[in-house]
Parts: structure tokens; C-alpha cells; sequence
């Protein structure tokens, strides 16, 4: 055998090295992410005490939905975070492609100067305070439009929306003034039907925002009557507010409450999964 063909297999077999050590430490990370999951639903099903790391229900029991399910108050909290979803997913999505498709006007005079702008405020935030006096001087406070207007305008997303418009072809606009097309026009008939991957990425990434939300509730809304779900789950994982039920535990209850607040989007995801992936390199390449 010839050296140089020893040579060669000593290259094929190191190069197998990477693809294994990068699967492990997928693996791993996929683990890690997993099984605080997976412990936090045996918990839910459990109806002894959930500390130990007990990967399975000692005694299974349905009692900690139950629960959940009789505790009425928890009703309004839950239906105040799917309204804050739909809405901020719905406004957020609005403006990012507003502004997105604003940026891609090539002949806009000022268009570079706006878009440094928006990429200033992205990396030099105001901070917590100006914001907290921007919406109580605009009257906003104890109304859900002080959580849902400030988390809608997202740069880091318009920009995402912009990088992916400019990657449509220019033929494509030019053809349609060409019949005629009105801006508004391209932007319903072209660039919309175009952008459903950016969008279901980009609109997935603005639901989890505003379902997770508890730092703007937190700050801008005082009225009990007003929390969020992630509120009132806060509040019951901290066992200050857990409803008193002999036949479970409270950590079992918590822990149904967690799986109640995960299950939408666990439920969503797969269906926007291809949306998702294809959108993850929004942008990445143009013509």
C-alpha cells in the first residue's frame, strides 16, 4: 500500500471526528433543554411532593389540572394573554413589514440615514426609566397598549422583514409598475405572498414574546384585574397563591399550571415548523 493512500484514510478518518463530537454535544444540549420539561409534566401528574428528581408520576393523578381548571380566577388571566398575543402578534407583524417594505424603496431619499437610525435605538436603548416616563405621560399606564405598543415596534425584527424584502427579486417590482401596480399594491400582491416564511417566523418569534410577557405587566399594569397569565403563574409557583386542594400537593398544582402556560405554543409549533426554518436565515440569500 502506498503512502499515499494511508495518508489519505488517516484524513477520512479524522474528518469523522467533527460530525460526532458536534451530534454529542446536540444531544446534550437537546437534554439539557428537554428534561427540566419533562420533570416539570411527571410533576404535574404526580400527585406526591415534586422535589427529588423523580423522572416518572410515583402516583398519577389528573388532580393538578383539575384544579387549575375549577380555579376560575385563573380564567381572565389566560383569556388578557391570548388577547395581548393575538393583538401585539397582529400589530407587531403590521409594522415591521410597513416599515421593512419603507426601507426597500430604492429611489426614497434618506432611506440608508433611517435605517442607521433604527440600528442606533437596536443597540443604544433608552433604558427601563424613559420608557416607564414615555408611557405614563402619554396616559397609557393600566391599559394593556402599554404592554402591546412597545414590544410591536421590534427593530431586530424589521430588520429581519427588510433583509428578506430586499432579497425578492427587482424584476418582480419593476414588472408590476410596469402594469401599473400601485405601491400598496406590490406590497398586497407580491411582497406579502412572498414572505409567508418570514412572516410565520417573525410572528412566531412575536407570540412567544407577548405570551411570555412579564416584565411590561409588571411595571406598567398595577389593576389586578389586568395581569397576564404569566402573572398569576408567578404568583402560584412562589406558593403565595396556590389554591388549597388536600388530594395533590402545591407543586403539583404549579407545575399543571407551568404545562398549561407551555401547551399552546407546544401545540402551534409543529404546524409552523417549516415556516420557521425556512425563515431562520431570513435574508441570507439575495439575488
Amino acid at each position: 500500500m502506498s503512502d499515499d493512500k494511508i495518508v489519505v484514510r488517516k484524513k477520512k478518518k479524522k474528518f469523522k471526528v467533527f460530525p460526532l463530537v458536534n451530534g454529542l454535544i446536540f444531544i446534550l444540549i437537546s437534554l439539557i433543554i428537554i428534561i427540566p420539561i419533562w420533570k416539570v409534566l411527571c410533576d404535574s401528574l404526580d400527585a406526591r411532593s415534586a422535589y427529588g428528581l423523580n423522572l416518572h408520576p410515583v402516583e398519577f393523578t389528573l388532580g393538578g389540572y383539575q384544579a387549575i381548571i375549577n380555579r376560575t380566577s385563573l380564567y381572565m388571566p389566560f383569556v388578557i394573554s391570548v388577547v395581548t398575543t393575538i393583538v401585539g402578534t397582529f400589530c407587531g407583524l403590521l409594522l415591521v413589514t410597513l416599515g421593512g417594505y419603507v426601507l426597500i424603496q430604492w429611489e426614497m431619499p434618506g432611506r440608508n440615514f433611517f435605517a442607521y437610525m433604527l440600528l442606533f435605538t437596536m443597540i443604544f436603548d433608552g433604558g427601563m426609566i424613559p420608557k416607564y416616563l414615555v408611557i405614563k405621560e402619554l396616559g397609557l399606564m393600566n391599559t394593556l397598549w402599554a404592554v402591546i405598543l412597545p414590544m410591536s415596534i421590534n427593530v431586530y425584527n424589521l430588520v429581519l422583514m427588510r433583509n428578506f424584502f430586499e432579497g425578492i427579486p427587482e424584476s418582480l417590482f419593476e414588472a408590476a409598475q410596469i402594469d401599473g401596480c400601485s405601491p400598496m399594491g406590490i406590497f398586497f400582491k407580491i411582497v406579502l405572498p412572498l414572505s409567508k416564511a418570514a412572516l410565520a417566523s417573525i410572528g412566531l418569534m412575536f407570540s412567544v414574546s407577548f405570551w411570555n410577557d412579564y416584565t411590561n405587566f409588571k411595571l406598567y399594569i398595577s389593576k389586578n384585574n389586568l395581569y397576564n397569565f404569566q402573572i398569576r403563574l408567578r404568583s402560584m409557583v412562589s406558593d403565595s397563591d396556590i389554591p388549597n386542594d388536600s388530594s395533590v400537593s402545591p407543586e403539583t398544582i404549579s407545575s399543571a399550571a407551568t404545562i398549561v402556560a407551555v401547551l399552546p405554543f407546544a401545540i402551534i409549533y409543529p404546524f409552523c415548523q417549516k415556516y420557521f426554518v425556512q425563515g431562520v436565515n431570513v435574508g441570507a440569500v439575495k439575488e
